[in-house]
């Protein structure tokens, strides 16, 4: 069994400003057809015969899809399969982007995690539906996708802190000298903690680097994607 996963950018698309070009997000106000034609360019890409996308919601929700039950696959904000050939897609325009993978066990998973989600423990959640699929902790690796960093993302005080006290190490001061969070600073504790070994980060900020869609820089905009599937 082998795993493979990317993360998109900008490039390489057909939507038009604000969007472009490379948006995957069908629920942001970009033209249906340009959407379906960038799903379709990146399905290609991957060679696989179905990528599935979530209605993501902000939820604490994590299911279980295959190839039968993905067309109906309600609103959730995770995603897990051991279906070689199906692709698990998660959007994200500042928030953060979650693949992760237990390749001996053949299964990999998709999330997405907001402040909200984050703070509320939805990765370790998204590690126990993988192991109720075969997975190990012992054996998952995560990788923490673009998003926006500490050193940019400004919250209130009261916000930092109380997101803090739920997910320990979030806490971080901005470039300006003001009260931040760092989300996946966070997450990497946390994930740790839940018995995780490997996780990895890609560094780039959302904000910082206009090769990223950033709903902070400026809305509305497209999403990016990150995308993990078995082969």
């Amino acid at each position: 069994m082998q795993v493979d996963y990317l993360f998109t950018d900008r490039k390489g698309g057909v939507s038009a400003p604000p969007f472009s070009s490379f948006n995957l997000g069908g629920r942001v106000g970009d033209e249906p057809d340009a959407v379906a034609t960038n799903r379709h360019r990146l399905r290609q890409l991957i060679d696989v015969q179905q990528v599935v996308f979530m209605q993501q919601v902000h939820s604490a929700d994590v299911q279980v899809v295959d190839p039968a039950t993905a067309p109906q696959l309600p609103a959730t904000d995770g995603i897990v399969t051991t279906t070689p050939g199906l692709a698990l897609a998660v959007l994200a325009a500042d928030c953060m982007p979650i693949v992760a993978m237990d390749v001996d066990g053949g299964v990999v998973a998709a999330a997405h995690a907001g402040r909200g989600g984050a703070a509320g423990g939805f990765a370790v959640r998204m590690l126990h539906v993988m192991g109720g699929e075969g997975a190990r902790l012992d054996r998952i690796r995560v990788i923490l996708g673009p998003a926006i960093c500490g050193g940019c993302y400004e919250v209130p005080a009261a916000m930092r802190d109380e997101v803090d006290s739920r997910l320990p190490g979030s806490a971080s001061v901005t470039r300006l000298g003001t009260p931040g969070l760092d989300l996946r600073a966070g997450l990497d504790r946390q994930l740790r903690g839940a018995g995780v070994r490997t996780v990895e980060h890609d560094p780039r900020c959302t904000l910082e680097d206009v090769e990223l869609f950033s709903h902070r820089r400026g809305a509305p905009t497209g999403r990016q994607a990150g995308v993990v599937w078995l082969t």
